[in-house]
């Protein structure tokens, strides 16, 4: 089984408005509601591509129970933990001459809500995947994943990780499965500037000496290169396309490279299929769908 968490979810309404103006009243061109997260898009897109899993994490308040409703909508299972306080957290994506968000904060999550989310996390068997993405709330310990991955460390667990620098750096010496910044990212996390393909991969290799078994580095337009565990490396142009949604394309190629990998057991072929999906919800309005993924994978050399 998959298990995805999404510490704090979130509804994200965006809007399209055709010249937005600072200080006047904007009227919308289109609207459009998502039921966001991180490791909540990955089960989605997953689900996508007939592959299950169970999105973990926590909801409160009124949009939170619109939020479960969203994703149970979707087909995709999950067993989040209702708060006691606050609300689930609306960001707003306005699309116009450029793209602008406002985050909302979340809701408070106490203790013993989060000892119920490590018993849930307990539940976890060998040979299960788990998903662990996106930023920690203010709420909780800013080392919540190593304490994840401290906790499950005794069990064959394959644990992926897409975070930003320490969250990352700090859980590297649990092994993770995979680890998935992008090349801005890895350039921050060593303090330079990355310049081209084998300065990327200078660098991976540097995260795999620190204890990652696999990094993914995703480039945007210009593709993403695999340092595997078993000593290669794999770089892979992105298919060519429109692209008309950013939210997601990053969440996607992590359900893309989970599913290449169970459908053939390569790095190679996990590859390919994560550049297909991270573009195809990068080429749509909303996340991949697997028309959309089969039909960039057969025209991919």
């Amino acid at each position: 089984m998959i298990y995805t968490v999404t510490f704090n979810p979130a509804i994200d309404y965006v809007v399209k408005v055709d010249h937005l103006t600072l200080g006047m009243v904007n009227r919308t061109a289109q609207e459009d509601i998502y039921y966001g997260g991180k490791g909540i898009n990955v089960s989605i897109v997953l689900k996508n591509l007939g592959i299950q899993s169970t999105a973990l994490g926590f909801v409160a308040g009124f949009t939170g129970k619109e939020i479960s409703d969203g994703v149970a909508a979707t087909g995709v299972s999950s067993d989040f933990i209702t708060l006691r306080e606050g609300m689930s957290r609306i960001n707003v994506k306005i699309k116009s001459q450029e793209e602008s968000e406002i985050n909302g904060q979340g809701p408070m999550i106490h203790d013993d809500e989060l000892e119920e989310l490590y018993k849930k996390l307990d539940e976890i068997k060998d040979g299960d995947i788990l998903v662990l993405a996106g930023s920690i709330p203010n709420t909780l310990p800013e080392d919540i994943y190593e304490k994840i991955m401290a906790r499950l460390q005794e069990k064959d667990i394959r644990i992926v990780v897409d975070a930003t620098k320490d969250l990352l750096l700090n859980v590297l010496k649990y092994h993770p499965f995979m680890i998935k910044p992008n090349n801005h990212e890895l350039g921050e996390m060593f303090g330079v500037v990355l310049k081209n393909n084998d300065e990327i991969i200078h660098y991976a290799k540097e995260l795999q000496k620190r204890g990652a078994r696999n990094v993914l580095i995703s480039m945007a337009g210009d593709g993403a290169i695999l340092v595997t565990e078993d000593g290669e490396t794999h770089i892979s142009a992105t298919p060519k396309g429109t692209v008309k949604n950013s939210v997601g394309a990053g969440d996607s190629m992590v359900a893309g490279f989970i599913a290449g990998y169970l459908q053939k057991g390569t790095y190679e072929n996990a590859l390919k299929m994560g550049i297909a999906t991270g573009s195809a919800s990068a080429f749509s309005e909303g996340l991949a769908t697997k028309e959309a993924v089969e039909e960039l994978l057969s025209n991919m050399q």
